[in-house]
């Protein structure tokens, strides 16, 4: 690998474990708003829908097609909808629960800290994401993340999302890094690497899941504790 002085991370799904603190999240709502009693006969079932919902809407709101407000309510309003519950009221407040409970959850993937630790003492680390800004910033406090990046970037920050150019512009700007002594580290092939491919910094694709690569990554790990061995 080159003599890299600026790492760039990704967040959700890289280092912070979205899928389970999201799962716990909306678990706790469930929970806390009755929706059982209300009508809705599982959590499964009240998941199902919702992921494959808020999925449809983020793959709109990356598109410039919703805005962000729309998205934040409409994934609740929508999810209740579906099981003939028209609340407006309860909609908002459990869009309101999601970003206030879901930055408090801290599961990490393994080794996150003892990874950052140890490169944090090479190179300058910084985070670009796509998250909303209420949430990202909390998530890495409540993790104890905060104290290894010197910049942390949101794609709310630029006014668009990775994998646009001009968010990765943006990042370096801040950083005052040259791309040359960059390389992007994330788990999204189309948002992460190829965006990175694009703007012309180099990669890490942290595959968890062993997927089929659509792209050619400079490097390619499974596990954070790998990052070690290349950096």
């Amino acid at each position: 690998m080159k003599n890299y002085k600026h790492l760039f991370f990704d967040l959700d799904r890289t280092l912070w474990d979205f899928e389970a603190n999201s799962l716990n999240t909306l678990r706790e709502i469930f929970e806390n708003r009755y929706l059982q009693e209300k009508g809705i006969k599982s959590f499964d079932i009240f998941l199902r829908f919702y992921k494959t919902y808020n999925h449809q809407l983020w793959d709109q709101y990356k598109a410039g097609q919703i805005k962000k407000a729309f998205l934040s309510i409409e994934r609740f309003r929508g999810t209740l909808k579906n099981f003939n519950i028209n609340d407006e009221e309860l909609a908002y407040n459990i869009s309101q629960d999601y970003i206030t409970i879901s930055p408090t959850k801290t599961k990490l993937f393994p080794n996150t800290k003892e990874v950052l630790e140890k490169l944090s003492a090479k190179y300058q680390l910084h985070i670009i994401t796509n998250g909303f800004n209420e949430v990202q910033f909390d998530k890495l406090k409540n993790c104890g993340l905060d104290v290894f990046f010197h910049q942390i970037i949101t794609s709310e920050m630029v006014g668009v999302q990775k994998p646009a150019a001009e968010v990765f512009e943006y990042a370096l700007t801040k950083a005052g890094a040259q791309k040359t002594e960059s390389v992007m580290i994330g788990d999204d092939q189309e948002v992460d690497i190829i965006g990175a491919a694009n703007f012309g910094i180099d990669q890490i694709f942290v595959n968890y899941h062993k997927e089929t690569l659509i792209c050619q990554p400079n490097q390619e790990v499974h596990e954070l504790l790998e990052l070690l061995a290349i950096l």
